[in-house]
């Protein structure tokens, strides 16, 4: 079974409101109707009730997969305002609240606030830099997160690590260079992700051109500090590092380069790139040479799961997206 038919079968057996604000999209309608009516999800149709009835129709759906929230119920409206304020996390009052739920986006994302939904799911009619706005603005970051990242999963043929073909990374698509406190919460946000998901126990390994002081120099003084930052933060995880990429997954390496106790050398399961010019070339290689599958990238930061799917997805890829970010979000309630 290859890890995304696990997720998939994780996510039928906990199925998680997930709530479509660009259901008016015809590939995110069809994506939203086929995993609902599969069974991974509860899709959660925002907008005009009347209009996106009709297009459900008018594309042969069975209405009855959707659940439908119309913008222009005010009951509804003031009932989502009233427990969205009460959340002691939020930041905006009743009326700044308000008027921004005239765009479904922000209604969504309200309605996750305030228990109605699980997940927010968006990114083809929204730009990335909507989505990501909206979720710091009405979601919030989690304590002690400074920043939006992402982290993607890769399964590559042949290789042999800790959790066999996978492997976790990040940042690889949002954050271009992160300060030292970034990188923190970069690798922080990652390891609770695939907790989230996959149920690891993170081993997260913090990678530079140095190993343990084998280089010098402001790109390792970065990732010095950030690890020190991340232990400060969150000394229940194990993050560990500099290490050179050879150190971090193998154990024969790690055994000559890391002449001290690591819970992370040679096995970690986890890499935190430092910048994005890393991060993506390495992505790239990955798939490249390693013709590796790639999953993600997966939004990681906000209090609770935002999804951002590239505009040009095809609908198999956007179905995939829907289920991995319910299986994160019945795997943050726990």
């Amino acid at each position: 079974m290859s890890v995304l038919e696990k997720i998939y079968e994780k996510a039928k057996q906990n199925p998680q409101k997930v709530a479509f604000p660009e259901a008016a999209n015809e590939k995110m309608m069809q994506a939203a109707y086929e995993t609902g009516k599969e069974g991974y999800i509860i899709p959660v149709l925002v907008g005009n009730e009347q209009e996106l009835r009709a297009l459900a129709e008018e594309r042969g759906y069975d209405t009855s997969v959707f659940t439908f929230v119309d913008i222009n119920d005010e009951d509804y409206k003031n009932k989502v305002i009233t427990a969205y304020v009460q959340n002691p996390k939020t930041m905006l009052k009743e009326k700044a609240l308000g008027r921004r739920m005239q765009d479904p986006l922000y209604y969504a994302m309200a309605m996750q606030v305030a228990g109605e939904a699980d997940v927010t799911f968006a990114g083809i009619d929204n730009t990335t830099g909507d989505v990501l706005l909206a979720g710091q603005m009405i979601i919030g970051l989690k304590p002690g997160i400074s920043t939006i990242s992402s982290i993607g999963l890769a399964d590559i043929p042949g290789y042999e690590g800790s959790e066999g073909s996978l492997l976790a990374v990040g940042d690889s698509a949002v954050c271009t260079n992160p300060t030292s406190e970034q990188l923190a919460s970069i690798a922080i946000s990652a390891c609770d992700t695939v907790k989230e998901l996959l149920d690891w126990e993170p081993r997260c390994a913090m990678i530079s051109y140095s190993t343990l002081g084998s280089g010098q120099g402001e790109l390792i003084d970065k990732v010095t500090e950030a690890l020190k930052i991340a232990n400060e933060q969150r000394p229940d995880l194990d993050i560990d590092g500099e290490f050179q990429l050879d150190a971090a997954i193998v154990p024969a390496v790690a055994a000559k380069k890391v002449k001290r106790e690591s819970k992370v050398a040679g096995k970690a399961n986890v890499l935190i790139w430092p910048d994005l010019n890393v991060g993506n070339t390495a992505v790239k290689l990955i798939q490249q040479f390693g013709h590796a599958n790639a999953y993600g990238p997966m939004l990681q930061g906000f209090n609770s799961i935002v999804c951002d799917c590239s505009r040009g997805a095809p609908v198999s890829e956007i179905k995939g997206n829907i289920v991995i970010s319910a299986v994160r979000a019945a795997g943050g309630k726990n």
